[in-house]
């Protein structure tokens, strides 16, 4: 039993730290013999007096703590544990279980309780459990971060052009590597889509993969959202909490518009990409963490060093590797690519029938600018699915799009407004009509007439 433990456990358990503390020589002994091959750090503590200066020093995510101690008692400690925002696992170990001391220990705050003398199959099993639901605490995390925040859901990096597939080599080149990433490139171009195929391709794909955007994080909670606080660090922290680092230990943290990072946090970051750990906002402990880093930026990061808004010896750290993603105006043929996969990817999710593309399309299209890039493709597409047109043929007693005058360049935008104001004329103004032909709603229809003053 304990041989096949050590197998299926050795390698998840590496990443979590343990503190052990109990009076008894030989249980400490025997604990931390056990465990020391599994994970990745375990203290001992003979009392609770020795182990409170430990938990100043390190974060543990675990710790196994028996009731009757000299001084300060078990239970004791655990209540003064949560009180002070202790949110780590709390296994206790008695030689003299009752119900009313197991009540207490449920009320404290333990997640398990382990009657001496028990086996090592007993005790990895509940250690076991307690990093189980860690592990999943921080999966659901990141899931809750990413669905609030409309993450990215394209599978991959899609490109025939020269310039992608030049990317594309170089991203698989540069993925198995531990090295700093940095991303760069116009909005839209898809840098997050490239971290992600990194992760994937890279050693730590069974790991999470934590975005996020650095602009989006007031300067004020930017060093606690990336390296976590303690109760009672700042107003309005009333417990503690992780940081994203901590959250994407054994994966990947993407950083993206790290342009946008703040002069202090710039300098914490680059101290955590050279030491390889992190602290707490109002902690006095470090905690060590092992996350690869891919970081994007829209702006050219040498001019903001030499107008001083970014720190050089952080650009020279994250610079270590370093992509470029092309904008869409420079890849022209990867359009038509890039339409078919949108509308395979949205069309089943917005419950609506795929739509047809003819070159005349295609080429308007190639002609544009698109300063959103990738982005506005995307959004023209999923648009375009919802109305029900844009290359479906010849509609009935309307026909085709209607044809741009001579001369003119317009957006795509404005295709649309001509094309839906042709539909109406040729409905006699009847907007529930136009709505019917063109595929729309009524209420679309509304919308769109009064944002153009009719």
């Amino acid at each position: 039993m304990e041989e096949s433990l050590v197998g299926a456990n050795e390698a998840p358990w590496s990443q979590y730290s343990v503190l052990v503390v109990d009076d008894e020589p030989g249980m400490l002994s025997f604990l931390q013999r056990a465990l020391s091959t599994r994970c990745g750090l375990v203290d001992c503590a003979d009392s609770v007096e020795a182990a409170r200066p430990m938990l100043q020093r390190n974060r543990y995510d675990l710790i196994v703590l028996d009731i009757a101690l000299p001084g300060c008692s078990g239970i004791d400690w655990l209540h003064e544990l949560r009180q002070d925002g202790y949110a780590g696992d709390v296994v206790l170990m008695t030689a003299y279980a009752d119900l009313d001391t197991a009540i207490d220990a449920l009320r404290a705050g333990a997640a398990d309780f382990l009657l001496k003398p028990f086996s090592l199959a007993l005790a990895l099993n509940a250690i076991q459990r307690c990093f189980e639901r860690s592990q999943l605490a921080r999966e659901n995390f990141v899931l809750r971060r990413e669905v609030s925040t409309h993450a990215a859901d394209i599978d991959g990096v899609v490109g025939q052009s020269e310039l992608m597939l030049k990317v594309c080599d170089r991203l698989k080149r540069i993925a198995p590597t531990p090295a700093t990433v940095l991303l760069s490139g116009e909005s839209g171009t898809g840098k997050e889509v490239a971290a992600r195929a990194l992760h994937r391709m890279s050693k730590r794909a069974d790991g999470p993969f934590v975005p996020v955007n650095c602009a989006a994080i007031s300067a004020e909670l930017i060093e606690s959202e990336l390296f976590g606080h303690i109760k009672g660090a700042y107003t309005g922290a009333q417990q503690s909490r992780e940081g994203l680092f901590y959250y994407a230990r054994g994966g990947t943290l993407f950083l993206d518009e790290i342009s946008e990072l703040p002069p202090a946090a710039q300098a914490k970051l680059l101290r955590v990409l050279e030491e390889r750990r992190i602290r707490p906002v109002g902690s006095e402990q470090e905690v060590a963490v092992d996350v690869r880093v891919i970081a994007a930026t829209n702006r050219d990061l040498k001019t903001e060093v030499a107008a001083q808004r970014f720190r050089q010896d952080l650009y020279y750290r994250l610079q270590v590797l370093e992509v470029t993603l092309p904008p869409l105006r420079e890849r022209p043929e990867d359009i038509a690519l890039l339409v078919r996969h949108f509308i395979g990817l949205l069309a089943p999710s917005l419950g609506v029938p795929p739509l047809a593309l003819d070159p005349r399309t295609l080429a308007r299209m190639a002609d544009y600018d698109w300063p959103g890039n990738v982005r506005e493709l995307r959004n023209l597409v999923e648009r375009s699915l919802i109305l029900g047109w844009f290359d479906i043929g010849p509609e009935p007693e309307v026909g085709n799009i209607v044809p741009a005058p001579a001369g003119t360049d317009e957006t795509l935008v404005a295709v649309e407004k001509r094309h839906i104001l042709a539909v109406l004329a040729a409905c006699d103004g009847n907007k529930s009509e136009a709505s019917r032909r063109l595929g729309i709603s009524r209420k679309t229809m509304d919308r769109k007439c009064q944002a153009w003053g009719m």
